[in-house]
């Protein structure tokens, strides 16, 4: 597995003078009398290391604030002054922390980012038998694999949809596994004098080596990878102003930059799909993106990751045609089969210390598609292994899935709909009181009251259509009522013998709806 970047004349090299960072000079200057006051007392080696500048230029920054009273020397240590702020520097640090509150690396300029984000645009190239391994921790047939592949591959946005637990997130998690290789992110850029913090310690990973000789205001990153949910808001797509702190966070896109975008449940966001498109409408065809300052300067940054767009729902109820030409790789992730199921239920079941006896995959296929979701799908394994450790956590038994387990899991997991009666049903107590009302008087079994009391609930409710799509999980629960019924049936069928002379042809008809 190969990923090639486009070459571009891009210098990393260290910067050895104030003009060759490229910020304004008042801005470095302002960074180290902040840096200064905050520590108290700092030296040149510090105030290089803090803010990722060389030793040089800091000695040359230091000398022009001594000019201007706003540094004293107190000392040497070894080749490197110690330095403090003097009464004027921090009055000075104080009116700049008003102003902005960042202490930390130097930024980049913006000129220097998009180069070195355009030159790490990623180009992977993988075939069958690396994707395979890539993705050797899922149960996923060569099939599939063929589709994510190329769609992996190819430029543009990316599109997963299938039913709900089949894997579409677990697949989007993996696909950095496509990229092998490393990316450099800055800690800030600089755009009008304004600072954006661009690098996150949850999103970017740095490497342990980093490279030596370059300009120390980037880091060596795996390529980001960021995945966001129904959480997502306009908001998050565009810069975020800190009043408190006088400091820009960066947008997703900015952060995802080089990697992966993930917008998983996509469909259920706070705002819509067609919202969204027109946001993107532009970054999605142009590979750029427009960020405006707090005061309204409109500037232009790379749109440079790869979106993967994931749902369960369907895809004509979320976006017209428009959207979906802008998505040329559009992926099902369907449904397991059998063998895949049992897969990865063993798989499931060794990692963590669970024993399965031979009829347990059986019953939960049957489980799965009985009571559950109609089909087998890889999420529901790890499911029950979770609800069986805790049962035998409460039952202080070994881990054992076997058949009744199954079952017993079952019970807890699925929900049991309730069971509705059709509009033009006869309730069971009418067709009973019916019944007892031509019995002579004085009979043992007159009493409408009697006659219901006799028969249990659960007999009661057999008599009750279901809909289509819970009639298998009900009967399999009722029939694991029927047995609590007992006598109580034979008393009714007798009592429904005895009076068949009795009742007419409508009533003997209502009569068996009931019995």
């Amino acid at each position: 597995m190969t990923v090639t970047a486009t070459p571009q004349p891009v210098d990393l090299s260290m910067p050895r003078s104030i003009d060759a960072l490229g910020i304004p000079p008042t801005m470095l200057h302002d960074l180290v009398v902040k840096v200064a006051m905050s520590e108290g007392r700092t030296s040149v080696v510090r105030l290089a290391d803090r803010l990722c500048v060389s030793t040089t230029i800091i000695t040359s920054v230091v000398e022009e604030l001594r000019d201007l009273r706003f540094l004293e020397v107190q000392g040497v240590d070894g080749r490197d002054y110690l330095l403090a702020p003097s009464e004027a520097g921090r009055r000075q640090a104080q009116d700049r922390m008003a102003m902005c509150r960042y202490i930390g690396p130097a930024p980049v300029t913006l000129e220097q980012y998009t180069a070195v984000i355009k030159s790490q645009t990623a180009k992977p190239r993988t075939n069958l038998t690396e994707l395979r391994e890539a993705f050797s921790d899922l149960v996923i047939s060569d099939d599939l694999l063929k589709e994510i592949g190329p769609a992996s591959c190819a430029k543009g946005a990316m599109f997963l949809y299938g039913p709900p637990g089949t894997g579409k997130s677990s697949i989007a998690e993996r696909l950095l596994r496509v990229y092998g290789d490393d990316v450099l992110v800055p800690y800030a850029l600089e755009v009008d004098s304004q600072i954006i913090t661009v690098f996150d310690p949850v999103v970017h990973h740095p490497v342990a080596e980093q490279p030596h000789g370059i300009d120390p205001r980037w880091v060596l990153c795996k390529r980001p990878f960021i995945i966001v949910g129904g959480e997502l808001k306009m908001s998050m797509l565009d810069l975020a102003y800190q009043q408190g702190s006088g400091v820009y966070l960066a947008p997703i896109t900015m952060q995802a930059n080089n990697g992966i975008l993930v917008i998983d449940d996509f469909g259920r966001q706070v705002m819509t799909p067609q919202e969204l498109l027109n946001r993107w409408i532009v970054p999605l065809d142009r590979q750029r993106d427009y960020l405006t300052l707090d005061y309204g300067v409109k500037f232009e940054v790379p749109f440079d990751s790869k979106v993967v767009f994931s749902t369960n729902l369907q895809p004509e109820a979320l976006a017209d045609e428009a959207f979906f030409r802008r998505i040329q790789s559009k992926v099902l992730i369907p449904t397991i089969t059998d063998r895949q199921f049992e897969e990865v239920l063993r798989r499931v079941a060794a990692a963590r210390g669970v024993e399965l006896t031979p009829d347990a995959p059986t019953t939960l296929r049957w489980m799965s598609r009985e009571m559950g979701d109609g089909d087998l799908r890889p999420y529901l394994p790890g499911a029950v292994i979770s609800i069986l450790q805790s049962i035998c956590a409460f039952d202080e038994v070994p881990l054992v899935l076997d058949s009744e387990m199954v079952k017993r899991i079952g019970h807890m997991f699925f929900v049991h709909p309730e069971e509705e009666k059709p509009e033009d049903a006869v309730p069971v107590q009418s067709v009973v009181a019916s019944l007892a009302d031509s019995l002579p008087a004085g009979s043992p079994a007159s009493s409408s009251s009697s006659l219901f009391g006799g028969r249990s609930a659960a007999t009661e409710k057999k008599a009750v259509p279901q809909s289509d799509w819970t009639s298998a999980a009900v009967k399999a629960v009722s029939s694991l009522k029927d047995d609590e019924v007992g006598d109580d049936d034979h008393a009714l069928d007798d009592l429904a013998d005895d009076f068949a002379d009795d009742i007419t042809g409508d009533s003997q008809e209502a009569s068996g709806a009931v019995f």
